[in-house]
């Protein structure tokens, strides 16, 4: 008797990968609890200093698709060695930047290895899994990045405090060899396939606009979510009154709704993934109005940024799986395409909230901004749900005239 899909063990890789994730996912959210420090070190404003979360953001933009690209017909497990050593080398670069421009140019650098990273790797854990646990696979994948805004994140913070930001640069460039050793000692080769991919195929995915949607929908709700957080350090501060010490301990409560949020999420997502996408993106615009509303009185926000973390990782592995059903056709671009489109958000999300600071609406006006983003992801979930409904109704109604013929057929004497 075959053995139920549903119970399949997750592959240790997964696990592995996952755990990698932990160290990129620490660098690229532990600024939000730096802001402040490498503005006064480095002599600039803190929507300056904001931009670096950008930039990281930028690099993962372009560095998806083009290092998927680049590396389509290399070997799955070196390629990702390659990527986690230049990553946490561009990790020490920032621990030593003399400069702002250095230290920005540290982060995209960084963010190109972690783009990468993400893209092979995802495509690995989809190719471990059947088709029906991809958002479990997903979700151990994020889970890592849920654990960074839990520990790393808040670590980061409370080694920037006492320490100085920079410290919190060398802790992930150690994290980094970590996850390296992990890497070679863990996760096994990878065979290529029988069949070499031709980028010409793969690229033939940009054809359908289902992927649009689902690109226009990822950004839409991550940067969203990531217009509030990437100023979450200073709105506790200055508009919920609370002391500086109490910041790690925030940043770690969103982290730990992160976590309950993709867990639950990933549980859930390959049976309901529409399901998923709507409630998910809908509370997230509803803690956003709260966050603006609510946020001057200390009790809400701490709760509110719980529950943010909750609603934008519910729904990362459904944005996940869903970006690599309907890109099925091309595994590696649909990995390095989710990548962008996330980070499509983790850019546009700070740089509207640093306009909207820069235009002195202050703080609240941030969490406006991104429940902005959050609608216009929703409406577009919608419409993405429409489409795959009447692609779904066509293909039944094809299945059905074609099997009229033989059923008549089938009763002539």
């Amino acid at each position: 008797m075959p053995r139920n899909p549903a119970r399949t063990a997750m592959p240790l890789a997964v696990y592995i990968l996952g755990l990698s994730v932990f160290a990129l996912g620490t660098s690229e959210f532990m600024l939000s609890g730096l802001l402040p420090a490498i503005a006064d070190d480095m002599d600039v404003t803190i929507p300056q200093a904001g931009l670096l979360i950008s930039a990281f953001a930028i690099g993962m933009v372009v560095g998806a698709p083009l290092l998927a690209v680049a590396t389509l017909r290399l070997p799955r497990r070196t390629t990702l060695i390659a990527l986690i050593t230049v990553f946490g080398l561009g990790q020490i670069a920032g621990a030593l930047a003399p400069s702002y421009a250095v230290l920005f140019a540290s982060r995209v650098v960084s963010a190109l290895a972690c783009a990468g990273f993400w893209a092979v790797g995802a495509a690995v854990a989809i190719a471990m899994v059947p088709m029906n646990q991809r958002a479990r696979a997903m979700a151990v994948m994020i889970g890592g990045l849920s654990i960074a805004n839990v520990l790393g994140v808040p670590a980061g913070a409370f080694l920037g405090d006492g320490l100085g930001w920079r410290a919190a640069f060398w802790a992930v460039g150690a994290a980094s060899a970590i996850a390296l050793v992990g890497i070679l000692t863990l996760v096994p080769r990878i065979p290529l396939a029988a069949e070499r991919p031709r980028l010409k195929s793969e690229l033939s995915i940009y054809a359908d606009r289902q992927v649009w949607l689902s690109i226009a929908v990822t950004a839409l709700a991550a940067g969203g979510v990531f217009c509030a957080f990437s100023y979450l350090s200073p709105f506790l501060t200055d508009v919920a009154g609370l002391d500086e010490g109490w910041v790690p301990a925030v940043l770690a409560l969103f982290g730990v709704g992160a976590l309950v949020g993709t867990t639950v999420g990933g549980r859930v997502a390959d049976a309901h993934l529409f399901g998923v996408l709507l409630t998910g993106t809908a509370a997230s615009t509803v803690f956003l109005a709260a966050l603006a509303l609510l946020g001057h009185v200390a009790v809400a926000a701490v709760g509110l940024s719980f529950l943010l973390g909750l609603s934008a990782f519910f729904t990362a592995p459904a944005l996940n799986a869903r970006m690599f059903n309907v890109a099925g056709a091309a595994p590696t671009l649909a990995g390095a395409t989710a990548t962008a489109a996330f980070n499509l958000g983790n850019t546009g999300g700070p740089w509207l909230g640093g306009t909207v600071i820069d235009a002195h609406l202050g703080y609240p006006a941030v969490a406006w901004a991104g429940g902005a983003m959050t609608v216009t992801a929703l409406a577009l979930t919608a419409v993405s749900l429409r489409l795959h409904r009447r692609t779904a109704s066509k293909v039944v109604a094809r299945g059905a005239t074609r099997a009229a013929p033989s059923a008549a057929a089938a009763r002539r004497p």
